[in-house]
């Protein structure tokens, strides 16, 4: 197993890592088109996706988050005491009012469409007539518009640099870079990881669909797009999406998914319970009884993966997905 970021913190007192320079404030970042100014270190934030707060939980900033909302999933378990320690402004999307009641000093954003444009909980230019730096996760933002399809449509294919970006930009904000280069190592170490699992292994007969949730389990399902971070995870594997479209989460009807016939189906498990369809058991029931999708080879063989919404986003979780898949690619049967 890999060292999570806490030992390598306490085993190697940063030994073997390169000690990066510490940050000279006045801070200023380009974000997302965006120049966000920090005159120190924030002593206050508020996590709007939790991707980014067990980012920050992962940066050893626990301490500094006075607000968390909008998680998929409990919190990873090494994070649980702290995350006990931080209210949740909100399941979902809080208000903007509940945002600047906690007198943040950053706002971190996982969805420009909370906090951009058109952002639920508000447009960066309000936060900034309160002089709140905001900062969305590059993730979201480059390389795709947020104004086009319901979660926006990928203009290009997703990096995963930008994940490695948000890791050393926080690092740099919070002026803890060591632990940026720590947390980073790991993560592509976990991706290497992934892939030694199918080294020598042919997968390019292999396809595969995620099934994400739906407003109703008899309508079409919210399922993975091409270029977005599931899309990534599959490419990066070997593995063919059967969805051509470049919307982040299209819906598409089951009776074309059923005549794609995807090698595997990967359905997300979530705590949060906004839709039916979040619930993973009743998409199992679902797709074993469903007189179309009964007959697709996935479900008649067992080929369904069950995996954390959360480790389908763009955030540290997205690496023990990989993990995840890669063991099941390997072995050809799912462990749920």
């Amino acid at each position: 197993m890999l060292p999570r970021i806490a030992t390598l913190f306490a085993g190697l007192g940063f030994a073997g890592l390169a000690q990066a320079a510490a940050t000279h404030y006045p801070l200023t970042l380009d974000n997302c088109g965006k120049p966000q100014t920090f005159d120190h270190a924030p002593q206050r934030a508020v996590t709007i996706g939790q991707a980014g707060s067990e980012m920050l939980y992962a940066l050893g900033l626990g301490d500094k988050l006075v607000g968390t909302s909008l998680w998929f999933n409990d919190v990873l378990p090494e994070y649980q005491a702290q995350n006990a320690k931080v209210p949740r402004l909100a399941d979902n999307d809080p208000s903007f009012e509940a945002v600047v009641g906690k007198r943040p000093q950053l706002v971190a954003t996982q969805f420009e469409w909370m906090i951009g444009a058109q952002g639920v909980v508000g447009t960066r230019e309000q936060f900034d007539e309160l002089r709140i730096p905001t900062y969305v996760m590059p993730s979201d933002c480059e390389g795709k518009d947020n104004l086009m399809g319901a979660d926006g449509t990928r203009l290009q294919a997703f990096q995963v640099d930008s994940i490695y970006k948000t890791v050393s930009q926080l690092a740099e904000i919070f002026d803890v870079q060591d632990r940026g280069t720590a947390l980073n190592a790991e993560l592509k170490g976990r991706l290497n990881s992934a892939l030694g699992q199918l080294a020598g292994k042919d997968l390019s007969q292999t396809s595969a669909l995620f099934w994400f949730s739906s407003a109703d389990l008899d309508i079409d399902p919210y399922v993975a797009g091409r270029q977005g971070v599931a899309d990534f995870m599959l490419r990066t594997l070997g593995v063919r999406n059967v969805v051509e479209s470049t919307e982040e989460w299209p819906t598409v009807g089951w009776e074309t998914l059923a005549k794609a016939n995807p090698t595997w189906l990967i359905v997300a498990r979530m705590d949060r319970r906004r839709f039916p369809a979040d619930d993973y058991q009743k998409k199992l029931e679902f797709l074993r009884n469903d007189p179309v999708t009964r007959n697709m080879d996935a479900v008649k063989n067992g080929r369904i993966i069950v995996l954390d919404a959360e480790a389908m986003q763009a955030g540290i979780r997205l690496f023990r997905g990989l993990q995840t898949l890669a063991t099941a690619f390997a072995s050809g049967h799912a462990a749920q």
